[in-house]
């Protein structure tokens, strides 16, 4: 413990007097945290410690709003005081985390004030994925720029949850190898063979339909709304070799045709929305093979949480994935029955891509400077670090889940 944590763990705990009623408030509902402390550094320099266990991080507030805006809008209002500077901490990850664990001592702070959330909800409900808003809600993340992307993602421009080993360090080369070993784990319960055929619904910048095309000897059709992937992809496979294994459209799942005897979606469902559950495994099912298999790469939400997040709206829906909805782990399987989909493998894998986001965020700290150098402003790069932080400690505390779904046509 350093000269400076010995101050603040020997600070009375008391609440400062002289202090917004919202600091005030916060600061009192922060004092029950379980499972670790927080050392917080108030605006006015005077330091205190909250909760009960080791620390986990220091929180600089640099402005009273900081608090007013989280109790009133819950997750958003704290993200939203972190893009605009308003507080620092040393461990973004591990005081999410710590937050998030201890939702029912936090309450309001957690989900904000209904009334106050009211305008984020509706912009969400507006961003519905019909045909016409799934493709500008997908452009509105994945068109950032290829460029973009290529800067902090491994070398198989890969978007989505590795699967990794024990013996895996950390570096580009380890990345790079759990982000094949996902993909051939998914290969492997298809029990896919050369010269089958795999629909891939949201192929991104192709990774998956690499590995298939040229070590299993499949056929791949990927489909894809963002254009910048859709380029990439093609690009890929041409330069790889193996364009005539792999080809890629600009086609919304709604529009697919013909039959295959694999499918496979990795971490798309989260862009379907609720409404359109039924409609995706309904396609599923109808572009399946009698008998054939499909394996949905999914990030779910704790059936536990359900039922109040499909009723709000969430930061990664307000500012990374608009019209974003993650389904709950009976939802899949609900939804996946009634298309006629019979269940038979589920693996979940959720530290994986705790340790997934790490990494991403680690290396898009390390190249801040040519983000920068893109055009992105500062606020974007703070909302970026935030939103890797966030989902990291969501799987990190078991709120948030992914899987590898699998499903036979019977």
């Amino acid at each position: 413990m350093t000269s400076n944590e010995n101050i603040i763990d020997s600070a009375a705990r008391a609440v400062p007097a002289g202090i917004p009623a919202a600091t005030r408030l916060a600061l009192e509902m922060l004092e029950g945290l379980q499972g670790g402390a927080l050392a917080i550094e108030l605006p006015d320099g005077q330091s205190l410690r909250v909760g009960h266990g080791a620390l986990v991080a220091h929180w600089r507030v640099r402005d009273h709003a900081v608090f007013e805006s989280a109790l009133a809008r819950g997750d958003i209002g704290l993200a939203e005081a972190w893009m605009d500077g308003l507080w620092e901490t040393d461990h973004l990850a591990a005081l999410l985390g710590l937050l998030a664990s201890n939702r029912a001592v936090l309450g309001r702070a957690v989900y904000g004030r209904a009334l106050r959330l009211m305008a984020a909800r509706l912009w969400h409900l507006l961003r519905a994925n019909t045909r016409a808003g799934s493709r500008r809600n997908i452009e509105a993340h994945y068109d950032l720029g290829n460029d973009f992307y290529a800067l902090w993602l491994d070398e198989t421009m890969t978007y989505s949850a590795a699967v990794f080993e024990s013996a895996d360090g950390p570096g580009e080369g380890a990345l790079a190898e759990a982000q094949r070993r996902k993909y051939r784990r998914i290969l492997d319960r298809l029990n896919a063979r050369p010269g089958q055929t795999i629909l891939e619904i949201g192929c991104g910048w192709g990774g998956f339909a690499e590995v298939a095309a040229t070590e299993y000897g499949c056929h791949v059709h990927g489909l894809t709304l963002s254009p910048s992937q859709l380029a990439f992809a093609q690009a890929r496979a041409l330069e790889g070799g193996f364009d005539d294994r792999a080809r890629f459209e600009l086609c919304d799942y709604r529009d697919a045709t013909g039959q295959f005897d694999h499918i496979v979606s990795i971490e798309m469902i989260e862009a379907v929305g609720e409404r359109f559950w039924p409609v995706y495994f309904g396609r599923i099912h109808e572009l399946l093979k009698p008998g054939g298999r499909c394996v949905i790469q999914a990030i779910t939400i704790d059936d536990t949480l359900f039922a109040r997040y499909r009723r709000g709206t969430d930061f990664i829906q307000r500012y990374i994935f608009p019209g974003g909805m993650l389904p709950s782990p009976t939802a899949v399987a609900r939804q996946a029955a009634r298309a006629g989909l019979h269940a038979c493998g589920d693996f979940a894998f959720g530290r994986d891509y705790a340790r997934t986001l790490a990494q991403w965020h680690e290396r898009f700290d390390a190249c801040e400077s040519q983000v920068r150098a893109q055009g992105f402003p500062e606020r974007f790069l703070r909302m970026w670090r935030f939103y890797l932080a966030y989902c990291e400690a969501g799987f990190t505390t078991g709120d948030i889940d992914v899987h590898h779904y699998e499903f036979v046509r019977t």
